[in-house]
C-alpha cells in the first residue's frame, strides 16, 4: 500500500463532509476500513475431526478482508468519480467470496456433527468510516463475559476528534491517527484489584525469557491458524519457545529451545510487534503481514518483558493443562466492538491509569508500558476450543470463576518500550508515531492489542508455581520482576518503592568498594555507571515504574546480574496480606524453597529455579544461559554487569601498594607527633 509516509494524522481532509459509514453514495475511502462480522467468534462448537479445515477456511476469510481492504484504498479515485464503485468492484464480490467459504465451513461440521445454522448471514460486509466508533459488540460474550478492558475510558470510542478525519495517518496510509493517542496526564487512575480474602492464593511466580534479542518473529498464529502462513497479517515479537510458527506441531514445541532463564519453561508468549512510523523499512517491508499488509516503520525491540503469574483473590489455583492455549484481547475489535477487547496502556510512573481504547503519551523521561492480564479461569477439560475463547474465562469483580471453572494462575504479561511522545502536531514528522501491528483493516487502533500464550511448562515446574502461589510467597526466575536485584534486597516490590531496586544495584557494588573510596577513583567510577546502563526502566530519571495494578516489579533494572534465580521471600507481599499459606496443598515443601532461597544459593529448592528435568542446573538458569543475563531486559548491558565486582576485586601488588601507602605515612605522622609531645613535656619537667 504506497503511501505518503508521513501520512498526517492531523491533516483533517473536508472536516464538514458527513461521510457515510456505509458502502455506497458519500463513502470516503480515505478514512475508511472494511468491517465484516467476525465468523471465527461465533463458532463456539466445532467438532474435533473438522477443525482443521476449518482453521484453513477462517484464515482465508481473514485473507479476503485483507485483500478487499487493499482494493478499497487503491481505488479510491475511482471511488470519489463513481460512488458505486466501492459496492460492484470491492463489497458485493468480498460477499460471494464469502458466502463460499462460509458454506464450506457449514460442509465440513456437518459431516462429522451438527450442521451450523445462520453462517449465510456472516458472508455481507460494508465499508466503515474509520474514523468513527465501532459498533458495540456483536455478541461476543466469549466465556466470561466481563473481560477486563471493556470500560473504554475517557473520550473512549471519539476516534474521530476533527483529528484524521478523510485519512487514516501512519506510515502506510491506515493508521495511526492523532486521536489515537491520549495524554496519561489527562487520565484519573482507574485501577481497582479485588482484596484477597478468605482462602485467597496470595504468592507469584515470575519467568525470564527475554525481550526477543533473538529476533524471532513471523506472521503466523499457531492458536488461531494452525498450519496456515501468514494467518495473522501482522508480525509477532516471541519470547520463550523457539520453534513457534504456523507448522510447529505439540511434538516440535515440546523439543524446542527456550529462551527462558529456567529450562524448564518452554511455554511460547506471543504479540503483535509494536512499531515507529518513520519510514523505516524493514526486514518484512516487502512480505505479507508487513509492509505489504500496512504494518510499517521500524519495530521496537522492548526494553523490559516481564512475566509473572498470580494468584486468585478467593481460591486456591490448579495447575494449568499442559498445551493450554490462551488468547487475551480482540485483534478485531475496532470492527467487531470492545466485547473480547483487553488491551491496557500506560506510561511507567502511571500504571494506576490505564488506557484501553488510546496509545499513551508519555510525560519526558517515563516510558510506555503495555499490559496483558490473561483469563484466569478453566474449564477443566479443554485445552483449547473452537474459537479460542470459551475454554477459559476471566474472574468477575470480586474474584469468582464462572460456574463450572475453576482458577488457575493468571499470567500478567507487562512490557515496556522507550518511546518518546509523539508530536501530534505536525503528523509526527519530529518525532514518529508509534502502533502495534494489526490486520490491515483494523488501521492499527490500540485497542485491537492482544496476546498469545500456550502452556509448555513442565509438569514439576508448574507443581512449584501452584505451590509457590498458594503458598503466599515470591518464586521464579524472574521473581525481581525482571530487574534483577542485589543480593538480600526484597524482589518485586512494584508499587510501595519503586525506587528501592534502583538503588540496591548501585549499593552492592559500592560494598567491596569501602576500603578503597578514600583514594582510587577510577576503580570507585567503573561499578558505578555499570548499573546505569542495565536500568532499563527508571534510569536516567525515569519516574518510579510501578507495576500494573501491583503484579508486577518496576521496569527498569533487567540488565544488573542477578545471582539468585528464584527470590522467594518470606515476607507478605505489599498487596496480598500475610496469612493463608498454611492451608496451601503440599505447605512443607514450599516452606523448604522459600528458606534455601534466601542466599540465593541453594537453587535447587527454589520455586522456578532449577527445574529442568534432570537436576543438573542449581543456579536456576538454565545451563544455556547466562548467569548474569537478565532475560527480561534488553540484553546488551548485562555483560558489563557481570564483571562489575571485578573492576573493585581486580588489582596487583601494585594496586594494594598504591592503596595501602597513605595509612602508613599516616602511621609514621602519628607515631613522630608522640615523640615530639614526649619530648616537649619532659623539657618542662
Amino acid at each position: 500500500m504506497a503511501a505518503n509516509v508521513y501520512a498526517s494524522a492531523t491533516d483533517g481532509g473536508s472536516g464538514g463532509d458527513s461521510a457515510a459509514t456505509r458502502s455506497g453514495t458519500g463513502v470516503r475511502t480515505a478514512g475508511a476500513t472494511i468491517d465484516c462480522p467476525d465468523v471465527g467468534t461465533k463458532l463456539t462448537s466445532v467438532p474435533e475431526q473438522a477443525r482443521g479445515e476449518v482453521d484453513k477456511e477462517l484464515a482465508l476469510l481473514d485473507e479476503q478482508i485483507a485483500k478487499a481492504y487493499q482494493q478499497l484504498i487503491e481505488a479510491a479515485q475511482q471511488i470519489q468519480q463513481d460512488p458505486g464503485f466501492a459496492d460492484n468492484a470491492i463489497v458485493n464480490p468480498l460477499k460471494e467470496k464469502r458466502g463460499a467459504s462460509l458454506e464450506r465451513i457449514a460442509i465440513a461440521i456437518d459431516r462429522v456433527g451438527d450442521r451450523p445454522e445462520g453462517l449465510e448471514a456472516l458472508a455481507a460486509c460494508t465499508v466503515q468510516d474509520g474514523n468513527q466508533a465501532p459498533a458495540q459488540g456483536e455478541g461476543q460474550d466469549g466465556a466470561a463475559g466481563e473481560q477486563p478492558g471493556q470500560e473504554q475510558g475517557q473520550a473512549g470510542q471519539e476516534q474521530g476528534n476533527g483529528q484524521g478525519q478523510g485519512a487514516n495517518g501512519g506510515q502506510a496510509g491506515n493508521g495511526p491517527v492523532a486521536a489515537d493517542f491520549a495524554d496519561i496526564n489527562s487520565v484519573q487512575p482507574n485501577v481497582n484489584d479485588p482484596r484477597p480474602q478468605g482462602d485467597a492464593s496470595r504468592g507469584s511466580f515470575a519467568t525470564s525469557c527475554g525481550v526477543n534479542e533473538n529476533g524471532l518473529f513471523n506472521s503466523d498464529n499457531i492458536i488461531a491458524a494452525p498450519g496456515v502462513t501468514n494467518g495473522a497479517h501482522h508480525f509477532h515479537d516471541y519470547v520463550g519457545n523457539q520453534a513457534n510458527n504456523a507448522f510447529a506441531s505439540d511434538q516440535d514445541l515440546a523439543n524446542a529451545e527456550t529462551s527462558c532463564d529456567d529450562q524448564g519453561d518452554k511455554s511460547s508468549y506471543y504479540w503483535p510487534v509494536v512499531r515507529l512510523q518513520n519510514g523505516t523499512q524493514e526486514q518484512d517491508a516487502q512480505k505479507p503481514g508487513g509492509g505489504i499488509e500496512g504494518n510499517a516503520g521500524e519495530i521496537v525491540t522492548p526494553k523490559q518483558v516481564t512475566l509473572t503469574f498470580v494468584g486468585n483473590p478467593r481460591e486456591k489455583v490448579t495447575a494449568m493443562p499442559r498445551l493450554l492455549r490462551i488468547i487475551t484481547g480482540d485483534a478485531k475489535s475496532f470492527v467487531n466492538g470492545p466485547a473480547n477487547a483487553n488491551a491496557s496502556w500506560s506510561c511507567t510512573g502511571f500504571e494506576d491509569r490505564q488506557l484501553k481504547d488510546k496509545y499513551p503519551l508519555c510525560p519526558q523521561g517515563s516510558d510506555v508500558v503495555r499490559t496483558f492480564k490473561f483469563q484466569s479461569c478453566w474449564d477443566g477439560r479443554n485445552i483449547d476450543s473452537a474459537n479460542h475463547r470459551t475454554h477459559v474465562a476471566f474472574a468477575d469483580a470480586a474474584g469468582n470463576c464462572p460456574s463450572g471453572f475453576r482458577p488457575i494462575p493468571q499470567l500478567v504479561q507487562r512490557i515496556v518500550y522507550d518511546i518518546d511522545a509523539p508530536s501530534l502536531q505536525d503528523g509526527g514528522r519530529t518525532t514518529p508515531l508509534f502502533a502495534v501491528d494489526s490486520f490491515p483493516e483494523q488501521l492499527h487502533k490500540p485497542g485491537t492489542d492482544h496476546g498469545d500464550f500456550i502452556n509448555i511448562f513442565d509438569e514439576d515446574l508448574m507443581g512449584e508455581m501452584v505451590d509457590c502461589i498458594n503458598g503466599g510467597r515470591k518464586c521464579g526466575a524472574g521473581a525481581g520482576g525482571g530487574q534483577d536485584p542485589a543480593p538480600g534486597e526484597e524482589p518485586q516490590e512494584p508499587t510501595k518503592s519503586p525506587e528501592a531496586p534502583q538503588e540496591e544495584p548501585t549499593k552492592t557494588p559500592e560494598a567491596p568498594q569501602e576500603e578503597p573510596t578514600k583514594t582510587p577513583e577510577a576503580p570507585q567510577e567503573q561499578p558505578t555507571k555499570t548499573p546505569d546502563a542495565p536500568q532499563n526502566g527508571n534510569g536516567g530519571g525515569k519516574p518510579g515504574d510501578q507495576g500494573d495494578d501491583g503484579d508486577d516489579g518496576d521496569d527498569g533494572k533487567g540488565g544488573a546480574a542477578k545471582p539468585p534465580a528464584d527470590k522467594p521471600d518470606p515476607e507478605p507481599d505489599p498487596e496480598p496480606e500475610p496469612g493463608d499459606a498454611s492451608t496451601a496443598p503440599g505447605g512443607a515443601r514450599p516452606e523448604v524453597k522459600a528458606t534455601a532461597s534466601a542466599d540465593g544459593g541453594n537453587a535447587a529448592e527454589q520455586g522456578g529455579g532449577s527445574k529442568n528435568g534432570d537436576d543438573q542446573d542449581t543456579d536456576g538458569l538454565g545451563d544455556s544461559q547466562a548467569v548474569g543475563q537478565a532475560t527480561s531486559a534488553a540484553p546488551a548491558p548485562s555483560a558489563p554487569s557481570r564483571t562489575e565486582p571485578q573492576a573493585v576485586g581486580e588489582g596487583g601488588l601494585a594496586d594494594t601498594g598504591a592503596q595501602l601507602w597513605p595509612a602508613a605515612a599516616g602511621a609514621v605522622l602519628v607515631i613522630a607527633g608522640f615523640v615530639v609531645l614526649r619530648r616537649v613535656r619532659r623539657s618542662h619537667m
